[in-house]
């Protein structure tokens, strides 16, 4: 059976680079003038914590999601009008990333903290929807599946994907009140995220 999925993977493998490289624009030299010798530059490397924070958590974030969007790509082989809107949907949550990670950085440590790790942590509860709905779409005719793929395969990922699901959801909710703490499950689920992705195999289970 021929792959009739190459030219959507090509066009979202595109898209994610561009979305990881948005990101190192928040990051910022200091101007020449403000910094007279190396004391200051460190003390103004210090005060740039959470930019570094922001930005390496939505990386490892953006590079993960490109990680499972590989492996699922490699599942499904035809597509349809859905699959494409599905993707679609996928790639413009991706791109947003960029926004709430400079919102992050710059109010992580201030009274907006709440707020902006609302909103980072929103977005990821999104992504994580449009995954399941991906792959609720292509599931639900294994003829645009690979081919031999078992009905127990395709359990095991829906599954995978829907065990993010509630835990970005506790993380969106508790960030108004302890957005440390949000922030921290994040990171875990990054780790979650990372280990799950070797779940969704090539070969036939």
């Amino acid at each position: 059976m021929e792959k009739e999925t190459v030219r959507i993977e090509n066009f979202s493998d595109a898209v994610f680079a561009i979305a990881i490289t948005l990101l190192v624009l928040d990051l910022h030299a200091p101007d020449i003038t403000a910094v007279k010798n190396g004391a200051e530059l460190l003390a103004f490397l210090k005060g740039e914590w959470t930019t570094y924070l922001a930005f390496t958590l939505s990386f490892f974030s953006i590079f993960i999601m490109w990680v499972n969007h590989h492996k699922i790509f490699k599942q499904i082989y035809s597509r349809n009008t859905a699959i494409m809107f599905a993707n679609g949907l996928i790639l413009f949550l991706v791109t947003t990333v960029s926004y709430p990670t400079a919102l992050l950085a710059r109010f992580f440590n201030g009274e907006a903290a709440s707020i902006a790790v609302a909103l980072y942590t929103g977005i990821f509860v999104l992504i994580n929807i449009s995954y399941n709905l991906l792959w609720y779409i292509a599931s639900r005719n294994k003829k645009l599946l690979r081919p031999g793929i078992t009905d127990s395969a395709i359990r095991k990922i829906r599954n995978n994907y829907l065990y993010g699901l509630p835990t970005y959801v506790i993380a969106f909710g508790i960030s108004f009140r302890f957005p440390v703490i949000a922030l921290a499950i994040s990171m875990l689920l990054l780790v979650f995220w990372a280990i799950s992705s070797g779940k969704i195999k090539l070969a036939q289970e």
